[in-house]
């Protein structure tokens, strides 16, 4: 019996003492809601010193969007179509497997089949850059286009003639006639433009007509191999089949980039979309409409980013500059005197990091022009003056 009582006894005191722990686990829970309450309450009230999460619905572009898409254009081109022979049909669909080679050997006595023309449509974007009606899309969507024909926000429809086009940064300027000003939109300034802010797109996609997307900037300066002036605005706004040569906007209605691109296995958009920054389009696109084609500067020599391989290799103490892995006989660099195994740090003010930033500094000047470099040859630094010569459009 008196083990008995005290076990009941013990029994009490334990369901007593869980009793007071739960209460004492309650009250603190009570507590640091009140006080996580208080402290969301506080930030939500204060000096904008933390974090603030927009409520659902209280972002829009509808402001915007009114604002610039009369300047925003569809643009359809109408081409000569490769030769079914070729294997993939003019929009890049395969040209329907073996029964069809087998009908056009039977019936044509070809066995690639028959070659003749056919013609193809194309639809993509562009947006107007000058009232008088120039235009701005991708060189892409208008190469090697028989007509061209722009419809307007309005529905109108007006034939286009194409002023100049660039292959090496897939940018294009085409014209409409027509006796009236046109909305126009003005580039922004996109070295400003920071990953993580908002943008919209609006364009053509998948011939639907005038259709915005918005996202945010996801990454600067991408690279995707598409040419030696890659720099390319990464954005997650969806961008498809048809927004090619579309703008980018910011949060002000300015442009800020040229839809050209996108990574994707399927053909649609998963988020990754390619644009040309602003300050790139807006140079190449100036000089296409004042001489209807671009003037490149050429330097004449291979060259190579000094990564760490490279830079252990060459017995550097650091991963800077670019390797003159060749230099052209007779061309801009030899006549200045610069030597295979040379290091370009330095392009008249500019640092020179890599490959491509070379690429893009000696593109940017004009033939004949003279550039000073600075190159580090057997520990030393020397200056050279170069006067460039003209890339080759071809």
């Amino acid at each position: 019996m008196s083990n008995g009582n005290a076990m009941g006894t013990n029994s009490f005191r334990a369901r007593s003492r869980s009793k007071r722990l739960y209460a004492a686990v309650a009250i603190a829970a009570i507590a640091a809601v009140a006080l996580l309450s208080a402290g969301l309450s506080a930030a939500h009230d204060g000096a904008g010193s933390a974090l603030r999460m927009a409520p659902p619905g209280a972002v829009s572009f509808a402001d915007v969007v009114e604002r610039v898409s009369p300047a925003v254009v569809n643009i359809a081109v109408t081409k000569s179509a490769v030769s079914i022979s070729t294997g993939v049909r003019p929009d890049g669909f395969p040209r329907g497997g073996p029964e069809l080679d087998e009908f056009f050997r039977r019936f044509f006595g070809a066995p690639d089949g028959p070659r003749f023309p056919r013609r193809m449509q194309g639809a993509g974007s562009g947006f107007i850059i000058d009232p008088e009606g120039y235009i701005a899309t991708n060189q892409h969507v208008i190469d090697g286009a028989e007509e061209i024909v722009v419809t307007l926000q309005s529905g109108e429809q007006l034939d286009a003639v194409v002023i100049g086009q660039d292959e090496r940064t897939d940018l294009a300027l085409i014209k409409v006639d027509v006796p009236r000003e046109l909305a126009a939109l003005e580039f922004g300034d996109s070295d400003s433009a920071r990953v993580g802010e908002w943008v919209l797109a609006i364009g053509n996609p998948f011939g639907l007509g005038g259709t915005a997307t918005a996202g945010i900037i996801s990454a600067r300066g991408r690279d995707i191999q598409s040419g030696p002036y890659d720099d390319y605005l990464q954005i997650d706004a969806p961008i498809n089949s048809g927004n090619s040569g579309g703008p980018v906007f910011n949060g002000e209605g300015e442009v800020i980039g040229v839809n050209t691109a996108i990574y994707s296995p399927n053909g649609g958009s998963i988020g990754i979309g390619f644009a040309i920054p602003a300050n790139q389009a807006k140079s190449v696109i100036d000089e296409l409409k004042a001489d209807g084609s671009i003037e490149r500067g050429w330097l004449g020599v291979a060259i190579s980013t000094v990564d760490r391989e490279l830079a252990e290799s060459l017995g550097l103490s650091e991963e800077h500059g670019v390797l003159i892995a060749n230099v052209e006989q007779g061309g801009p660099a030899d006549r200045a005197g610069l030597l295979e195994g040379d290091i370009v740090t330095q392009f008249d003010e500019a640092p020179v990091d890599s490959a491509r930033t070379l690429s893009r500094l000696v593109g940017a000047r004009d033939a004949n022009e003279r550039v000073s470099l600075r190159v580090w040859r057997d520990g030393d630094a020397l200056e050279l003056s170069v006067e460039l010569g003209e890339l080759a459009t071809t």
